[in-house]
This record gives C-alpha cells, sequence and structure tokens, in this order.
C-alpha cells in the first residue's frame, strides 16, 4: 500500500467527507499537515508516495522534493496550481491533478444567478428601494426573453454557462480567438469581436483567465461602448480589468452597473471608489467553493486516485503547458 500525506490548511474543509475512503488505499501514517508543521518537520515526508493538498498548500520546490524523495503523486483539491509549482517540481515529472473542475461548479451557478438578475435590473432596484426606503418605480429592463448576453473566453467555465444559459430564451454570444466556429455552434453561441460584444450585450460576462496577454484586457473604451442599463460580471480575476478606466467610466456612466465578485488588488485598497459607488456590487470572491460546497473538491480527489491506482488517465491531471494558461 502506498503511503501519504494530507498538507492543507482546513483538512476538514476539503476532505472530511471522503478521508476514510482515501485511508483504504493509502496508508496515512501521519495526523494532518500544514504548511507550517511540514516545514518545521520536513522528515515526516520521507515515506510520502502521495500527497493530498488543497488552500494552504507548501510550495513545491527542490527543499520539499528533496525531503519526500518518494513522491509519485500529488493530489490538489482546491483550483489553480500556479502559486505551488516549480520548475524543480516540473522537471521531476511528478503527476498532479487540480479539483479546478469541481470549484467551476460554483462559479458557474454565481453567474447564471446574477446573468439572470442582472438582466431585470435586480440590484438597482434594491438599492434604490433600500436608499429611498419605498418601493421604486419600475424601469425599463432587458429581462431574460430575447436579450443579449456576452460571455468573455469559452474556458471550462465559460462554456459551462453557455450551457446553461441555452434553456433560456436569451441570445449568447462570446469571444474566444481559439475557439473555432464549429464548437462555437455545439454551444449555441455567436463569435464576434470583443468590440462587438461589449456594444451589443445586455450582461458581459467575464471569464479570461490571467495570464500577461489578458492584464487590463478589459478597459475603459469597451465598458463605455456598453449598452444604457447593461452589467458587467467579473468572476474570473481582478487583474483583466483596468480598474481606474472603469471606475472613470462607472462615475460618469451611473446607468451601467458591475458586479464584482473579484477586484485587483484584492481586497480592493482602503479608500477605494469601489467601496462606495452606487453602481458597483462588491462580494469577497465568493463565486468559488464555500463551506459544504469544498467537500465536491475532495470527492474529485478520490477518483483521481482511484484512476491514478489503476493506471488509467487522470481526468484532471495539469501538465507545465496547460497550467501556463489556467488562471
Amino acid at each position: 500500500m502506498l503511503k501519504g500525506l494530507f498538507i492543507l490548511n482546513d483538512f476538514n474543509l476539503i476532505y472530511g467527507s471522503v478521508h476514510e475512503e482515501i485511508m483504504k488505499y493509502i496508508d496515512i501514517y501521519a495526523e494532518p499537515q500544514t504548511k507550517e508543521s511540514i516545514k518545521q518537520n520536513p522528515a515526516l515526508l520521507a515515506n510520502a508516495d502521495v500527497i493530498f493538498s488543497g488552500w494552504g498548500s507548501p510550495v513545491l520546490d527542490d527543499k520539499l522534493l528533496n525531503a519526500a524523495p518518494h513522491l509519485k503523486a500529488f493530489f490538489y483539491g482546491a483550483g489553480s496550481i500556479k502559486n505551488i509549482v516549480t520548475d524543480a517540481f516540473w522537471d521531476r515529472n511528478i503527476p498532479i491533478s487540480s479539483a479546478f473542475a469541481a470549484n467551476a461548479v460554483p462559479v458557474v451557478e454565481y453567474t447564471l444567478s446574477q446573468i439572470l438578475f442582472s438582466l431585470k435590473q435586480g440590484w438597482s432596484y434594491v438599492l434604490r428601494t433600500k436608499k429611498e426606503q419605498r418601493h421604486v418605480k419600475r424601469m425599463d429592463v432587458a429581462g431574460a426573453y430575447h436579450s443579449t448576453v456576452g460571455i468573455v473566453s469559452l474556458g471550462m467555465i465559460g462554456r459551462k454557462v453557455c450551457e446553461l444559459l441555452k434553456q433560456f430564451d436569451v441570445r449568447v454570444i462570446a469571444y474566444d480567438p481559439f475557439v473555432s466556429k464549429e464548437d462555437a455552434e455545439q454551444l449555441q453561441v455567436e463569435l464576434c469581436s470583443l468590440e462587438e460584444l461589449f456594444q451589443r450585450s445586455d450582461v458581459v460576462s467575464l471569464h479570461t483567465p490571467w495570464i500577461k496577454e489578458t492584464e487590463g484586457l478589459i478597459n475603459g473604451e469597451l465598458i463605455s461602448s456598453m449598452k444604457h442599463n447593461a452589467t458587467l460580471i467579473n468572476t474570473s480575476r481582478g487583474a483583466v480589468v483596468n480598474e481606474i478606466e472603469m471606475v472613470e467610466v462607472l462615475k460618469k456612466r451611473i446607468d451601467l452597473f458591475a458586479v464584482l465578485d473579484v477586484t485587483f488588488p484584492e481586497p480592493p485598497v482602503e479608500g477605494s471608489p469601489l467601496y462606495s459607488m452606487d453602481n458597483v456590487i462588491l462580494t469577497p470572491h465568493i463565486a468559488g467553493s464555500m463551506s459544504k460546497e469544498c467537500q465536491r473538491m475532495g470527492e474529485y480527489m478520490l477518483d483521481e486516485l482511484k484512476l491514478y491506482l489503476d493506471n488509467k488517465p487522470l481526468q484532471w491531471e495539469i501538465t507545465r503547458e496547460k497550467s501556463l494558461i489556467m488562471a
């Protein structure tokens, strides 16, 4: 039986519902560790064949890898691995699997809720009612009938959002220079330029990975071109939006709304206008997995373990190349 360790911030949050089953397959020979405890006692790594981790993972650098000479696989029960992998890790050809697909599920659910709510101008009604202490007069809204939803980037989350939108009477347009016309037709979306997407959409939802090429991709010119009463939703990464330009546009275009689950920096700096603007909704990065939703990530890693033990390809393995384009 292979030997293994749990190393992460909150063992129960991710693996609480599956750790007993994992222990049927893996000899977990020590209590769950954190990156701080393993740093103080690196000798615990000496017998580890596999490591189960998540938020609060240690960085997989030379020091850790030298202390774990038998490490054969790393299961990361969270999303992006970009802050924990190093060249030293990739050079050792150790397979690493991430629960990014499990973490995508609540992001998609959150996004759908905000798209539908925004098509009704829901946040405008909420905030005006609170401010005026009365039921405010109804306004014209796009609604979810023959309105246009723009999706920026058709990665895993963007595609899943499109799949869910098929059941509604909305027109979906998308920008992704790497998606073929055939793929778009299967998703029932119309591909268009980024400029056209912002001009035509009643709601724009961002699902762009944060890489060098996408930093500041969404600028003030794009936002200022949006339709009257349109809404911008960002559940991807704050850095893909030029925040300074966005704020200036939103000050002038009080009809526009921005629903921001992510910002750059995150959280916004003290005194940021985002905290007080009437047409900005801030949530503290809650679209991803929270509370019991996190157990789904542990279940995905259990499934990956079973594939690994059966010498089958891992469904959610991350390669060096794939890591470069993930958020």
